[in-house]
């Protein structure tokens, strides 16, 4: 659950400053890439956990009401559900994550889940989860012959193995940074041609063709709230390549979700339909 406060500016350390509102919104990273893609049109199924309290009932209840099959997802008895507590100020956010019942995604349990992801056209996964799980996920993408998108973020380093196993790999340039601390940008995408795609915010998402680095613009809107941007852009690109298309119509096509999902409030306040998108076109 997002736990969002407003203000004209943003705390210093030590410093109080007035905010101007505070709302609760279902989000979380896997969530939010979930309800972005099942509005975009994907059949969705969420591979997760929530706590038993009042939170996690209104995150299930988030999940029915926008088409996410929730088959998978369980409450974890006596376990919070996760938060993220969220500061909207001078244009952007910062975030504070609080995992709760999402370190109850272990292996065995996604393991469970295995059936459902061996009939999957594409994996997107995130790393509000154990690092062990992200990498057993890699595995049974391998195993079955998945395409796997990995969204590295929060940013924390990654193993050979799930570098390895993911088809697509979708850091900020912050994370980028994390996740290959000695090299370049330049040299990063050049060693990852077609499988590292690099957002920058309104500037758009870079990567490396094999021939020559790239950069695919992102598109001008006036904006409300950036919070949920990323998770739009992923969950558009994961359902325009489940889709067939190729990486620079997938990259528009999530380019201008993520654009127009900055236009309203809220991390899934402002996901558009496949019907919007279209018709921003």
């Amino acid at each position: 659950m997002d736990l969002v406060v407003s203000a004209k500016i943003r705390p210093l350390a030590g410093e109080t400053v007035l905010g101007e509102s505070f709302k609760t919104v279902p989000g979380g990273k896997g969530a939010n890439q979930a309800v972005a893609a099942a509005r975009l049109g994907a059949e969705v199924s969420m591979i997760g956990c929530v706590g038993d309290d009042h939170y996690g009932k209104e995150i299930m209840k988030n999940f029915q009401q926008n088409g996410v099959n929730i088959d998978h997802v369980e409450p974890v008895t006596g376990v919070k559900s996760g938060t993220a507590h969220i500061i909207l100020a001078e244009g952007d956010n910062s975030i504070i994550v609080v995992k709760g019942a999402n370190d109850y995604v272990t292996p065995s349990f996604v393991k469970k889940a295995e059936k459902i992801i061996a009939l999957s056209d594409i994996v997107l996964i995130q790393q509000e989860i154990p690092e062990e799980t992200v990498e057993f996920v890699g595995q049974i993408c391998q195993k079955f012959d998945i395409p796997l998108l990995l969204n590295p973020a929060p940013a924390r380093e990654i193993s050979k193995k799930v570098v390895e196993a993911a088809s697509f790999i979708t850091p900020n340039e912050h994370e980028a940074s994390i996740l290959f601390k000695d090299l370049s940008q330049k040299e990063i995408l050049k060693k990852f041609p077609n499988k590292l795609f690099i957002t920058e915010g309104k500037a758009g998402v870079r990567y490396f063709d094999g021939n020559q680095e790239r950069l695919v613009l992102s598109y001008p809107v006036q904006v409300v709230d950036t919070t949920g941007a990323g998770d739009t852009f992923n969950a558009a690109f994961a359902v325009a390549l489940a889709e067939g298309m190729n990486l620079e119509q997938g990259l528009r096509f999530a380019n201008r979700a993520a654009s127009l999902s900055v236009t309203k409030f809220g991390a899934q306040g402002g996901m558009p339909t496949r019907a919007e998108v279209e018709r921003s076109v």
